[in-house]
């Protein structure tokens, strides 16, 4: 299951995913409005199943575990535009911290034997200059 399957990186993801033989199901705010011109540019659009998960709301994410029953889960999903998080900082840290841990809280509360990754961001790092970040590279975000 990918949540945030709407994005560039998510659709990308799910072509892979798919290649591989894997059935793939997506998450989004909301399944029928999702862009799925990712999806569709990529000619993958009929072979993903989107449902509508709101992170921020354990109770959906529940429903969504329960009704995907996923083997692995891959958390794309969050506010990411850093633009956009000055603007509505509430929404950026409801949709990526608590929806991450509304997530995790799920797959602890059923019990589900589930591989989980969760995807962050390159604006914890801030600016690097030349440099690529790694897991030495000291956060200085320029964003809520």
């Amino acid at each position: 299951m990918i949540c945030g399957i709407g994005g560039q990186d998510g659709a990308y993801l799910a072509q892979l995913l798919l290649s591989k033989g894997y059935d793939e199901v997506g998450t989004s705010r909301d399944a029928t409005m999702v862009s799925q011109n990712g999806l569709r540019a990529l000619g993958i659009e009929s072979r993903v199943n989107v449902l509508s998960m709101a992170n921020n709301d354990l109770r959906s994410v529940l429903q969504t575990l329960t009704r995907a029953n996923a083997d692995e889960i891959c958390n794309l999903a969050g506010q990411t535009s850093g633009f956009l998080s000055f603007e509505q900082p509430v929404e950026a840290i409801e949709s990526i911290a608590t929806g991450t841990l509304n997530l995790l809280e799920a797959l602890r509360f059923l019990g589900c034997p589930t591989r989980f990754y969760n995807a962050g961001s390159c604006e914890c790092f801030g600016n690097t200059g030349a440099k690529v970040a790694d897991e030495n590279t000291p956060l200085r975000p320029h964003s809520p």
